[in-house]
């Protein structure tokens, strides 16, 4: 019978590399599905917050949408992924006033130093109105050059669409920081 020789020191070493690696490689796939994703802005509809080719860390864990988000949904229509700001949430009422560019919420303007020129685009769809149970009123803030909840292509975002809220900037690395 042949002798069996015990696994050498190198054998083991190289084992427990390859099981770090393997393990770090699952935690690694863990946090980018469930915890954070990396995505890139496509377009100019949020500038001057966002520029177009910005790199974001956004965070889908845990997150309940508040008024002035910013948030990753999805788009029924192209599926592409759109970043637009929540100016409303279920039960609140937006209300445009075209002539000023002014955005009501429940009857009160909303101080928006972060748009890049008033609200003059109308989209097709008709105010005041009531966003739905399970649903946000979205749009960018470069808000003539933004299709968001004023059009029907759009229209008021389900709850289930929220991919989550863009939180980080990680390039340009001039931009590097929280998203505000």
């Amino acid at each position: 019978m042949p002798k069996r020789t015990p696994a050498g020191p190198l054998y083991r070493e190289f084992f427990s590399w390859v099981e770090t690696i393997v393990l770090s490689l699952v935690a690694v796939s863990l946090v980018f599905t469930f915890v954070v994703r990396i995505i890139r802005v496509d377009g100019e509809s949020m500038l001057p917050t966002l520029q177009n080719n910005n790199v974001l860390l956004i965070s889908p864990f845990l997150y309940e949408v508040e008024q002035g988000d910013i948030v990753v949904l999805n788009s029924h229509e192209d599926e592409k992924l759109y970043i637009k700001r929540v100016i409303a949430t279920e039960g609140q009422t937006v209300n445009i006033d075209f002539d000023s560019g002014t955005v009501f919420v429940d009857g009160v303007p909303l101080d928006e130093p972060y748009i890049n020129e008033t609200t003059a685009l109308r989209g097709d769809e008709t105010f005041p109105q009531e966003v739905q149970p399970g649903h946000y009123f979205v749009m960018g803030d470069n808000r003539n050059h933004s299709e968001d909840s004023r059009f029907s292509s759009l229209g008021q975002v389900a709850k289930q669409d929220i991919v989550g809220e863009a939180y980080f900037r990680l390039l340009p690395f001039g931009g590097f920081g929280k998203v505000e």
